[in-house]
């Protein structure tokens, strides 16, 4: 591959100026949250680069969740910039991340109907008596909570009907939504990279993969090439979705990675129709002819495989340099599979260093060896990716 992009002082110090006056902007907001600051790993001006890596970490995480990846694909000639997803600099998230919900009109009303029924009433009251225990509802508390306000309020099954179909014409009868800032706010971190000679690559996970697809179909002039690890294209799971599609415009929350943080349900459903988005026909269109390599797993609880094997097929398959590897259910690899150290379902992945190895692989040769994709074992002919304990 090509290495002959060097970028000049000048470059460098523009590229540098407009991203650390994003960070110095973020550090003026006193909502800023602690530890949500993006960051930049950029070669002195006059090496030669790869290119630019521009990564999304995944919902309610921070930049530094792929941290590892970063550094190897910096040791390994690029040049990275890990940035923030929409919002996710700032807490609460009610107020900063993207999100659906209600118009007032239709929420207000609703709302009142959810205080005044002593059923959930009751389940809320069970919840603030011991918060220590409460991050997602489980499956049956999910039914459980669908059922009781659909029959609070049968227009729901209407409403929801409107936000759960793709492009659904009466959706803007009944919902706001900023899910539209993901796109906008990934425009704006790679504005800040105009200044860098070479390709840009994105790299995301989860709703950081969707980004990188989505703003890859935006500017396909400027974006090379993809990876994208478990994209979150769709809720999964039919009563999971349709928990978040009823539930998420109302006042309830959970908790992710970090227990102390909590967020909207309506966040996975900002998350979810803007996945719609990105899975438009334009987009798909514009997406054949941009490389893309999908990573996903069988153990999935948060994106949905089928959905998201469906979308590798509509942008072309193994075609036109795409490229899709399924870890399979015997392989225990969960949704958050790049950082080794993230247990999710009491899995985590031990084949993190083949991932990085093929990433690598990808970014810069359009291939990827799917025998090295399940192997503890390192392939001597890529870049070695260090143990963990030498992070």
């Amino acid at each position: 591959m090509d290495t002959n992009f060097t970028p000049s002082p000048e470059q460098i110090a523009q590229t540098k100026q407009k991203i650390d006056a994003y960070i110095q902007s973020i550090d003026a907001n006193a909502d800023h949250r602690a530890g949500a600051y993006p960051y930049y790993q950029f070669h002195q001006a006059g090496e030669p680069i790869r290119g630019t890596v521009l990564i999304f970490h995944g919902f309610s995480n921070k930049p530094h969740q792929m941290s590892r990846l970063a550094d190897y694909l910096f040791r390994n000639g690029f040049n990275v910039y890990q940035a923030n997803v929409a919002g996710h600099a700032f807490i609460p998230a009610d107020k900063y991340w993207p999100q659906v919900d209600l118009k007032p009109e239709i929420a207000n009303p609703l709302r009142e109907k959810v205080q005044n029924d002593p059923v959930l009433q009751n389940f809320f009251a069970n919840l603030a008596a011991d918060p220590g225990t409460f991050r997602r509802p489980g499956y049956r508390q999910q039914i459980a909570l669908v059922s009781r306000l659909v029959t609070i309020e049968p227009r729901l099954l209407d409403i929801m009907k409107a936000i759960e179909l793709d492009n659904d014409p009466d959706f803007e009868e009944y919902f706001i939504s900023s899910d539209m800032n993901y796109l906008k706010d990934a425009r704006d971190r790679l504005a800040e990279l105009d200044a860098m000679p070479g390709p840009i690559y994105t790299i995301g996970l989860s709703v950081g993969g969707s980004v990188a697809l989505g703003l890859a179909a935006d500017k396909p002039e400027r974006i090379k090439r993809v990876v994208a690890y478990a994209p979150l294209l769709k809720i999964y799971g039919v009563e999971r979705r349709q928990y978040v599609m009823l539930a998420g415009p109302l006042d309830i929350s959970e908790s992710g990675w970090d227990p102390a943080l909590r967020f909207p349900v309506g966040c996975f459903t900002g998350a979810d129709r803007f996945g719609s988005f990105v899975r438009s026909p334009n987009n798909i269109a514009t997406l054949r002819d941009i490389p893309t390599f999908l990573v996903l797993t069988q153990n999935e609880d948060a994106a949905d495989l089928d959905t998201n094997q469906e979308f590798f097929e509509n942008i072309g398959g193994d075609r036109k340099g795409h490229r899709c590897y399924v870890y399979s259910s015997g392989d225990m690899v969960p949704h958050p599979m790049v950082d080794p150290t993230e247990v999710s379902q009491q899995m985590s992945n031990r084949f993190w260093q083949s991932l990085y190895q093929e990433t690598f692989h990808f970014l810069t040769a359009g291939e990827i060896d799917s025998g090295n994709m399940s192997k503890v074992d390192q392939d001597p002919n890529l870049p070695q990716v260090p143990p963990l304990e030498s992070k």
